[in-house]
């Protein structure tokens, strides 16, 4: 399956702890808790290009799958990691954060963010 599209966030658990714990500041969390991000993949090949829309603040990565690259993180700074691909899902990890893509359907994109065992969850459809 091919992850290029647009997707429009549906829900999400924990958003407020993860974030507190990974240090984002707090008027950021409340400005982001209700707002449904969308996200847009560009795939072409082993090449990846993702713009992810909350509010008012745009981050976008470009990577290609198996080689190091700069990546932005939720929290701004910018990182040194290498993107990989196992199937429908896509994993990094940045700044001890492990970040999981995956695609569990055609119309389904599942984000799930990790720091010592706890878990923040994205769900986005296809719009």
């Amino acid at each position: 399956m091919s992850f290029s599209g647009k997707y429009q966030m549906e829900s999400h658990d924990n958003f407020e702890s993860f974030m507190e714990a990974v240090g984002l500041p707090d008027e950021l969390i409340q400005e982001g808790k209700d707002v449904k991000s969308i996200s847009e993949i560009e795939e072409t090949g082993d090449h990846f290009k993702v713009t992810v829309t909350t509010g008012t603040k745009i981050l976008t990565n470009s990577f290609t799958i198996g080689q190091e690259t700069e990546l932005e993180s939720p929290t701004g700074e910018k990182v040194n990691s290498v993107v990989m691909r196992e199937g429908n899902k896509l994993t990094a990890i940045l700044n001890g954060i492990e970040y999981v893509t995956e695609l569990t359907d055609a119309n389904t994109l599942v984000n799930t963010m990790t720091l010592s065992g706890m878990s923040y969850k994205r769900t986005s459809k296809r719009m």
